[in-house]
């Protein structure tokens, strides 16, 4: 583990020092010194105003979606589970797409606070399921129902969208990004993620047990009921938090827990920690790569992450699977 959390903490640094030094503004190193000489200057306003600012929304969020992902799927013992596959994604890009039809755009923050409470009903719906009905098949239906509901609304506001270019606003939201993000943004962020980053660690010793089975986990003396609403409420927390602070992210909440499991091995509460961090790495290099990839539209980081998420997705399920046969 010790070398796995090394790797994962070298890799993060080594984006983090990418993402401040490369950009669309190509800064000279008297540029950079003067932007630590002098926090006003211009070149301390594309380093600490925009680039920084700009790194740290991208590796939270994917820290965010990575330990959401990871507690998903130990809590239904499913590779396959993710914030977005229970209908938490798709709730809080319906605020969000609500909020900008109706015109809630133009309130600071509006469309960040729709978001979240999206999120945050999708995510107490599954925690009163998750309270009545502990069978993970149960909650996978149901969150697969939220799933499609929210999509078939979103695809409503669409349709009953005022003028095109609301629609492409919408779209353009949906999509992700975490240009010209803030402080301040990061700021209102981090408050619910470090709530349900500590629900979602107070649940990972009920996610250990599940590990070893239904019957053993209700035979550990251990508040299974609680544990499994932490759980959830943890998760939504987290997936609401991302999508407020940058639009829908797909495959991070998937991708990152595979990344490490052949290190971490398959106890759910370890994976965690390594999960958070994959996924902030992962997300902030796919940050990177649209930044610097030259197009004539800006690239949206929900298809960059995708585009990057997907094939380490497949590459883990394939190595999972040659493991199975073996």
């Amino acid at each position: 583990m010790k070398r796995l959390y090394a790797l994962l903490i070298v890799g993060l640094v080594v984006v983090a020092a990418a993402s401040l030094l490369v950009g669309e503004a190509t800064l000279t190193p008297a540029q950079y010194l003067a932007a630590l000489r002098d926090p006003h200057s211009i070149p301390a306003e594309v380093v600490w105003g925009l680039r920084t600012p700009r790194f740290f929304a991208a590796a939270l969020v994917g820290a965010a979606l990575g330990l959401a992902g990871a507690v998903m799927q130990g809590l239904l013992r499913n590779p396959l589970a993710d914030p977005g596959v229970l209908g938490v994604s798709a709730f809080a890009g319906l605020g969000a797409a609500l909020m900008i039809v109706l015109g809630g755009a133009v309130i600071p923050g509006g469309v960040e606070a729709a978001a979240l409470a999206g999120a945050l009903l999708a995510g107490g719906l599954l925690t009163i399921m998750a309270a009545r009905f502990p069978e993970a098949e149960v909650l996978i239906l149901f969150g697969i129902g939220l799933s499609s509901f929210g999509g078939a609304l979103t695809a409503l506001v669409f349709n009953l969208s005022p003028n095109p270019f609301t629609t492409a606003e919408v779209l353009s939201w949906l999509m992700g990004s975490v240009d010209n993000r803030s402080w301040t943004d990061l700021a209102k962020a981090i408050g619910p993620m470090l709530v349900g980053a500590g629900l979602c660690a107070y649940a990972g010793r009920g996610l250990l047990m599940l590990t070893l089975g239904e019957e053993t986990a209700q035979t550990s003396g251990l508040p299974m009921r609680r544990l499994r609403i932490a759980a959830v409420a943890g998760a939504a927390l987290l997936t609401g938090a991302s999508v407020a602070l940058a639009g829908v992210i797909g495959f991070i909440g998937i991708a990152a827990p595979h990344m490490v499991r052949r290190a971490a091995g398959e106890d759910a509460e370890r994976i965690l920690l390594p999960s958070a961090l994959a996924g902030a790495t992962l997300l902030a290099l796919a940050d990177l790569i649209a930044r610097l990839i030259p197009t004539d539209q800006p690239l949206r980081l929900g298809v960059m992450s995708a585009l990057l998420g997907a094939p380490l997705f497949v590459l883990a399920a394939w190595r999972a699977a040659r493991s199975w046969r073996e």
